[in-house]
């Protein structure tokens, strides 16, 4: 009677024995517990139900899950649940919450833009993205540009111009820089005077005696720089020339030189193989009106536009 007692007071086990002593227990899960088994069950199969699923087949279980979205042709459409319809929506929506702000940009002058907080916020949140998609790879993060392939953005020597006017038709249209080689024009003395010369308008050390054959030569309708670079070598906007004078080089990485050889031999270069790299392509047909005119206030912004 005792044992019985023992027995129908104390832990229930499955009746298996090891050694003599090791018994396993069979106590209950706990209630919370089994609900909640029971309940992953039941999510599994309205999972299982909803989304595309188990395959069929060649097929597979579309599930009952719809999303409606806007084709390309401008007509409702709805498809089952996947990544695809779900993005297409997505894009929609954000279209949809992203017009009013568009629609007020495409309205007002560049000018005012800029001057009404909630419209400034949407151009740098909205700008980022567009800027990093379309214009990061060459200018890099922040406009900073790279030496020997893109202008920095944010510095304020702009050689087609940087009102918004001109940073509009820049993105709109491209650019396409152009210098011809005068490897077999000049002589290498005749170079290697200009390089000097060159390097002279914007205050570094050279060969003094060289830099004036070189000016003489540079406007002379010999090598005829003058044509493109100005007769004060500042460049011209209209055809995207350089601007000689400042300490700004975007083809010949005249900064990182180590002596005024590597310098003149940098400029060398240029001079010899011509420039045939400086090419934006246009955006026009890739980017839309209201997304070209964003972005034009988004560069303007970076600092550097006039």
């Amino acid at each position: 009677m005792a044992d019985n007692v023992q027995n129908n007071q104390g832990p229930q086990t499955t009746g298996h024995v090891w050694d003599g002593t090791l018994q396993e227990y069979n106590n209950p899960l706990p209630v919370w517990w089994t609900y909640a088994f029971y309940a992953t069950i039941v999510f599994a199969i309205a999972y299982w139900l909803y989304y595309p699923s188990w395959p069929i087949g060649q097929h597979f279980l579309t599930g009952f899950g719809k999303i409606e979205y806007t084709n390309a042709e401008g007509q409702k459409e709805d498809w089952h649940w996947n990544t695809r319809a779900k993005l297409l929506k997505e894009t929609e929506d954000a279209v949809a919450l992203q017009k009013p702000y568009y629609d007020k940009i495409m309205s007002l002058p560049f000018q005012q833009i800029s001057k009404d907080p909630q419209l400034y916020s949407f151009v740098q949140s909205a700008g980022k993205p567009l800027f990093a998609d379309n214009c990061a790879a060459c200018h890099q993060s922040g406009g900073s540009g790279k030496i020997g392939m893109a202008p920095n953005l944010a510095d304020d020597s702009w050689i087609y111009g940087g009102t918004y006017d001109k940073i509009q038709e820049t993105i709109t249209n491209g650019r396409h820089g152009y210098m011809p080689p005068f490897a077999e024009a000049l002589e290498p003395e005749q170079i290697d005077d200009l390089a000097n010369y060159v390097l002279s308008l914007s205050g570094n050390k050279v060969d003094p005696a060289k830099a004036a054959k070189g000016d003489e030569l540079f406007h002379s309708n010999t090598a005829a720089c003058f044509y493109c670079h100005g007769a004060n070598a500042k460049g011209r906007q209209d055809i995207g020339s350089a601007n000689l004078t400042d300490k700004i080089w975007l083809w010949a990485d005249v900064p990182d030189a180590q002596d005024t050889a590597g310098k003149v031999a940098l400029v060398t270069q240029v001079i010899k193989g011509g420039l045939n790299r400086g090419v934006m392509p246009t955006w026009q047909g890739r980017l839309s009106p209201e997304q070209i005119k964003l972005l034009t206030v988004y560069v303007h912004e970076f600092g550097g536009g006039q």
